[in-house]
C-alpha cells in the first residue's frame, strides 16, 4: 500500500491540487500512469520514458485567455512588415538577423506560398504575476505533435479517467489541429476524394536523427486519410514542374527544415526546386518559408521596444505589458521597463542575475546563456560579441513551483514546468484557437532552459471543458 500524498505546499492551479487529493484518497501509485504512456510504442519514441507521473490542468479561463493572448500576439508579429516597415518582408527579414540569401528565400515564399494561417507552439512560463510568453515558434516544424497520445495512454488509469470524467474535461489532439491547418492551407492541391501525398520533408542534416520522429507522424497521418513520406530536402526530385520522391508526385511539402539550415549558395539550390513548384502552382509548402521570420525572437523584441508603440492600438499594448516579458535588441542604447533611454550594457550588467541573452535565429535553447549560470565576466563577454548582431535579451521570468507526485516511489517533488500551448485558427479548428498543450518540467529552480536536453520530463494538459473527454 502507498503512503498518502503530502497536501501540496507550493502554488498549482486548483485542479491539480485536487487531483492530487484523489491520488491520495484512492491510494493510487502515480507511477502507474507513466507505465500506460511507456507502453504506447509511439508516443516513446519521442521522448524516450521520461515522463511526468501527472498531467496539468487548465481552467476555463486560463484557456481562453491564453487562446486570446496567443491569437493576438501572432496577428501582431504577422502584421509586423506592414506595421513597421513599409511591407518590406524582406527588410524585416534582415531587422531580425537573416541573411540576404535567407531574406531572399522568404520574400519569394511569402510571395507564392499559400495564405498563412494561424499555427504556433508557445514557450510559456506560469510567474507570480500569471502566463508569460517566452518564445512563440511559428512554423510547422512544431516538435510535440504527438502529445495526444499521452492524454489517451494516460486515460487508461482509473483514478484519471474518473477523475476527468467527474470534472468535465477534456483535451485536443494537436495533430488533428494541425491536419485541419495543412488541409486549409493548402486546399488548391488536395482532391477531393483521394489521399494526399505528404513529403515529411526534414534537412539532410538533422533527418538523421529526426527520422524515426517523421516515421510516427506519417503512421498517425495514415489513419487520418493521408499518404505521408518522411524525407529530406536532397530526396525531392523535379519533373516537368512537379515534385516527386521515389517516383510519387508529392501534393504538399510539409516542411521541417528550418531558414536557418539554408545559409550558403549550396543549400538555397537544395530548396530552389521546392520554391518552384511552388511559384509554378504546383505543390502545396506547409507553411511558409517566411513562418519563421514571424516567429523569430527579434520579432518579439520588437513587439516589446516601447519604441514602437505608437504602431500598436490601445489594447494591443494592454496585451504587449501584461504577456510579454521586456526584450530589447543588443544594442548601445535601448529603453528600460519604463521606456526611458538607458545604456544597454550597464543595464546588463547590473541586472545580469535577471536577464537571459538569446540568438535571434536558432531554436531549440541553442546559443542561449541565462545570465544567472556564468560568471561576471563571461556575462561582459558575452554582451560584447552580441553586441549589434542578430541577439536579443530578455527580462527572466522565474517559474512558480508546482507539486507533482514523485517520479519514483511515494511523496512529491517541486518542478519548474515550461508550457508548450498549441495554436491554430479558430475559423479552421473551431472553439477558440487553442490546440493543446505539452508541459516540460525540470526540478532545478535556476534553470535557463526547461528542455528535453536539460533533463525535462514531459506531460500532457487537460482543460475544463462542458463535455467530459
Amino acid at each position: 500500500m502507498t503512503q498518502p500524498l503530502p497536501a501540496p505546499h507550493v502554488p498549482r492551479s486548483e485542479m491539480g491540487a485536487e487531483y492530487l487529493k484523489t491520488l491520495s484518497q484512492r491510494d493510487a501509485d502515480p507511477a502507474d500512469l507513466i507505465k500506460q504512456v511507456v507502453a504506447d510504442d509511439l508516443v516513446t519514441v519521442a521522448y524516450q520514458g521520461r515522463f511526468l507521473a501527472s498531467p496539468v490542468f487548465l481552467s476555463a479561463a486560463e484557456r481562453r485567455t491564453l487562446a486570446a493572448d496567443l491569437l493576438m500576439v501572432h496577428t501582431l508579429l504577422t502584421q509586423l512588415p506592414e506595421r513597421l516597415f513599409g511591407g518590406d518582408i524582406g527588410a524585416l527579414a534582415r531587422a531580425v538577423g537573416m541573411t540576404d540569401t535567407q531574406a531572399s528565400v522568404v520574400e519569394r515564399a511569402a510571395k507564392a506560398g499559400p495564405q498563412l494561417l494561424p499555427l504556433a507552439r508557445s514557450d510559456l512560463y506560469r510567474g507570480a504575476d500569471g502566463f508569460k510568453l517566452l518564445e512563440l515558434n511559428i512554423t510547422s516544424a512544431l516538435g510535440g505533435f504527438e502529445n495526444a497520445g499521452i492524454n489517451r495512454a494516460m486515460l487508461t488509469h482509473p483514478a484519471l479517467s474518473e477523475f476527468v470524467a467527474e470534472h468535465r474535461l477534456g483535451y485536443v489532439d494537436t495533430l488533428r489541429g494541425i491536419v485541419d491547418t495543412l488541409f486549409a492551407e493548402c486546399a488548391a492541391h488536395i482532391e477531393e476524394g483521394r489521399r494526399p501525398v505528404v513529403a515529411l520533408v526534414d534537412w539532410p542534416e538533422s533527418f538523421l536523427s529526426y527520422e524515426p520522429r517523421l516515421k510516427v507522424m506519417a503512421a498517425l497521418f495514415d489513419g487520418m486519410g493521408i499518404d505521408a513520406i518522411p524525407c529530406h530536402v536532397g530526396h525531392i526530385r523535379e519533373n516537368d514542374g512537379h515534385l516527386e520522391l521515389d517516383g510519387q508526385r508529392i501534393d504538399v511539402v510539409y516542411r521541417f527544415f528550418l531558414v536557418e539550415e539554408i545559409v550558403t549558395p549550396a543549400d538555397a539550390a537544395l530548396v530552389e526546386p521546392i520554391l518552384r513548384a511552388v511559384e509554378k502552382g504546383t505543390v502545396g509548402l506547409f507553411s511558409r518559408l517566411d513562418a519563421e521570420l514571424y516567429g523569430n525572437k527579434g520579432a518579439l523584441a520588437m513587439l516589446s521596444d516601447d519604441r514602437n508603440r505608437s504602431a500598436f492600438s490601445a489594447e494591443e499594448r494592454a496585451c504587449i505589458d501584461r504577456f510579454l516579458p521586456w526584450t530589447r535588441y543588443v544594442r548601445r542604447t535601448a529603453t528600460d521597463l519604463h521606456g526611458q533611454e538607458i545604456d544597454l550594457v550597464q543595464h546588463a550588467v547590473a541586472q545580469q542575475q535577471d536577464l537571459i541573452l538569446k540568438p535571434t535565429l536558432l531554436h531549440g535553447g541553442n546559443g542561449i546563456v541565462p545570465g544567472w549560470t556564468v560568471t561576471a565576466d563571461e556575462w561582459k563577454a558575452r554582451l560584447s560579441e552580441a553586441m549589434d548582431g542578430p541577439y536579443v535579451v530578455q527580462q527572466r521570468i522565474r517559474p512558480l513551483p508546482e507539486t507533482f507526485p514523485a517520479d519514483e516511489g511515494n511523496g512529491t517533488q517541486e518542478l519548474f514546468l515550461n508550457w508548450g500551448v498549441f495554436l491554430t485558427d479558430p475559423t479552421v479548428t473551431g472553439e477558440d484557437g487553442y490546440n493543446g498543450c505539452l508541459v516540460r518540467g525540470s526540478t532545478d529552480p535556476q534553470v535557463g532552459v526547461v528542455s528535453m536536453s536539460g533533463g525535462a520530463r514531459v506531460a500532457c494538459a487537460f482543460h475544463e471543458t462542458s463535455e467530459p473527454a
